[in-house]
């Protein structure tokens, strides 16, 4: 028997984004710039979660595959209207990826009419990668 599953929050589709990163980017970059890059791109929830896992490397990659991801669903990539801490991913109940949007992003969201950001994250000791849907 085949079974579906239907979202609870059904809607069109306003936005799609994918990143991919390698993990030794992530890494490279923090042993090259300490704590300065941890604070320019993560907020200090992601850091806690992701520093206290026994492999930080990966989580922070997925990340910061995430952040581009939900850049790249708004259309503008991470810049001038939409940066690094403009999104926080969180968990929900099961673990699941949530986002979190702040202060110019929130407005975005708005303005295009959407209601939700949906976040699919995942990687392996390598790489990182993540899905955004914003649906209205």
């Amino acid at each position: 028997m085949i079974s579906s599953i239907i979202s609870s929050t059904p809607g069109k589709v306003l936005g799609v984004g994918c990143d991919i990163v390698e993990v030794s980017r992530i890494r490279d970059s923090h042993e090259r710039h300490g704590q300065h890059f941890l604070d320019k791109i993560y907020s200090e929830e992601e850091q806690e979660y992701c520093l206290n896992q026994a492999a930080p490397y990966p989580s922070l990659a997925a990340r910061f595959a995430a952040k581009e991801a939900i850049s790249k669903a708004f259309t503008t990539g991470i810049g001038e209207h939409f940066g690094w801490k403009s999104a926080t991913i969180s968990h929900g109940e099961r673990r699941e990826p949530l986002v979190q949007l702040h202060g110019r992003a929130l407005k975005m969201l708005e303005e295009i009419g959407g209601r939700v950001v949906r976040i699919s994250i995942s990687h392996t000791v390598e790489t990182a990668m993540a899905i955004a849907l914003i649906t209205d």
